[in-house]
């Protein structure tokens, strides 16, 4: 098994470089074993030419295998709130000579992209991790294009998972397939 080690960014706190560790550890050397990321994807509806965005990049174990399904027509933002989870990917993206995708550190409530300049966004186990979940969705809501996707994949039981989801109109479930909820921008 690969050393686990710390990844060191000027902007990433001790906590950062510790928390990350436990994520990348889980994720490049566990997860791989149980998680098929091209199925995952395909189940949230990422295609070919789409402007996506992944919320919660982590590791990127989900990044580069998006960035791939997009292809040169398409683009993938990669938005973690951990600068060390974001440098960790852009090292991935040089490594594997990748000129669609884009990391970058933001708040999932703040991501500073372009009003409707999304076709779909992904979350993949970070629902949980919300402070305010209101402000996430409608920023989801605000970066989607008006025929735009919302998938999720979360540990939150579905009885809550929906009436979240739906409570404010923003959004209506289109699909539910493997533990991936499809939503589309109302």
């Amino acid at each position: 098994m690969q050393m686990l080690t710390l990844e060191k960014s000027a902007t990433a706190s001790k906590y950062d470089r510790v928390h990350f560790a436990i994520i990348r550890l889980v994720h490049e050397s566990l997860y791989g074993l149980f998680v098929d990321p091209y199925r995952r994807l395909s189940k949230a509806r990422v295609k070919a030419g789409q402007r996506v965005l992944e919320v919660g990049c982590g590791p990127g174990y989900f990044t580069i295998p998006a960035a791939k399904i997009v292809g040169e027509k398409g683009h993938v933002y990669a938005l973690d709130i951990n600068p060390a989870a974001v440098e960790h990917v852009k090292r991935k993206i040089d490594k594997e000579g990748l000129t669609n995708v884009e990391a970058k550190p933001a708040d999932a409530s703040v991501t500073g992209l372009q009003d409707e300049s999304i076709d779909l966004a992904f979350l993949f186990s970070v629902f949980h991790a919300f402070e305010n979940v209101n402000k996430v969705l409608a920023e989801m809501h605000r970066v989607l294009k008006a025929n735009g996707t919302l998938s999720i994949q979360s540990r939150i039981p579905e009885e809550k998972l929906l009436p979240t989801m739906t409570a404010e109109g923003l959004f209506h479930l289109a699909a539910k397939d493997e533990g991936i909820y499809v939503f589309e921008k109302s």
